[in-house]
């Protein structure tokens, strides 16, 4: 069987490798799954627009996060229970991804510890993404973990006060085995295999006036992940968030929302250069992160992508999923008529038919 050459492939192999009862959770979406079509369809809706006659025969892809230089503008999304996929999990995404010189988010649902995560990363740039819990202690020791792991900053997901109805996991029995650990969201060690409702409990009472203690309790910048309107960007800004990550939770929370990309471009007018601004959702080309970078993203991350080629051949295919996506993102900057990320702007795109911003 011939090698994967792009993401699609690996998606394809993937759900032909998984058990359908494991892949229905890093797959599916909640509800009719409308949002979740939506982040992959939004690329179609933008065409790219190159000018030509432009040196580049030098092209650099890189850029920084908060500061932190990375090696292009992608990096890796959180998501859930790696270890679901592959027996080494979070440690061979987090092993590819220094490999690769770029970002990884680990997710609160990690199923190995930040001590093991650290070990796999070296000295590469990590951030920790987190769910505040209803039990707040628990979150008050992840937080605790968190400062010693090695972190530079917090992705604080608001998008979850409840869990959305992700009906593929019902429709297959999707349960979380008895021997997956899950440190920071339950005991090391749990004793029956449980639905996600049953051990994973978001606080339902979040609002902005937590965003202070978070931020004390964790002493790193707050980037704040599930913003889909100018209004709550403006309150992000208002509240000190570093960043605001643009992001419909991957189509798994409210159904029917816009997808990240299409989301995009109000968020970055009212952001308007106060703080830098990501995207996630359906990217599966180099020129989906290029479309993110015109409408006004400092970088896109990815998480389906990583997941599936984890789950077809682990740490080797998340290093050559990063490796496929990295050559895309740099020949499409070539053939954009670019030479680094920070060229590309707002004039390299335009939408494929007349865009209407929300009034």
């Amino acid at each position: 069987m011939s090698e994967p050459v792009n993401v699609a492939d690996y998606l394809e192999r993937a759900a032909e490798t998984v058990d359908p009862q494991v892949w229905c959770f890093f797959e599916g979406g909640s509800g009719d799954e409308v949002s979740l079509r939506a982040n992959t369809a939004a690329y179609s809706r933008w065409r790219l627009r190159p000018r030509m006659l432009v040196d580049v025969s030098a092209i650099s892809l890189e850029t920084t996060l908060l500061g932190t230089p990375i090696s292009m503008p992608l990096g890796v999304a959180p998501f859930a229970m790696q270890r679901l996929l592959d027996p080494d999990g979070e440690l061979a995404t987090a092993r590819a991804a220094a490999a690769a010189g770029t970002l990884m988010c680990v997710s609160t649902v990690t199923s190995s510890s930040h001590e093991e995560i650290a070990a796999a990363s070296g000295a590469s740039p990590r951030w920790l993404q987190l769910y505040v819990l209803r039990d707040r202690q628990r979150t008050l020791d992840h937080l605790a973990k968190a400062r010693e792991g090695g972190y530079s900053a917090l992705v604080l997901t608001v998008d979850i006060p409840l869990l959305g109805r992700r009906e593929r996991d019902l429709r297959l029995g999707f349960r979380i085995p008895d021997d997956l650990p899950l440190p920071y969201v339950r005991g090391t060690v749990p004793t029956a295999a449980e639905t996600m409702s049953e051990h994973f409990q978001t606080s339902p009472t979040l609002t902005w006036r937590d965003l202070e203690w978070v931020a004390a309790e964790s002493g790193l910048p707050i980037v704040l992940k599930g913003i889909l309107t100018r209004e709550d960007a403006l309150l992000a800004v208002e509240h000190g968030a570093a960043a605001v990550w643009v992001s419909n939770h991957g189509g798994r929370q409210l159904d029917g929302v816009a997808a990240g990309l299409d989301a995009l471009p109000e968020v970055v007018e009212a952001v308007g250069g106060r703080c830098e601004v990501y995207v996630d959702g359906g990217v599966r080309r180099g020129t989906d992160v290029l479309k993110a970078l015109a409408l006004g993203a400092r970088a896109a991350f990815a998480a389906r992508a990583v997941a599936s080629a984890l789950a077809v051949d682990g740490e080797r295919g998340v290093s050559r999923v990063l490796a496929l996506l990295r050559d895309e993102i740099e020949l499409g900057l070539g053939l954009l008529g670019c030479t680094s990320p920070a060229e590309v702007a707002r004039s390299h795109i335009e939408p494929t038919v007349p865009y209407d911003p929300p009034a």
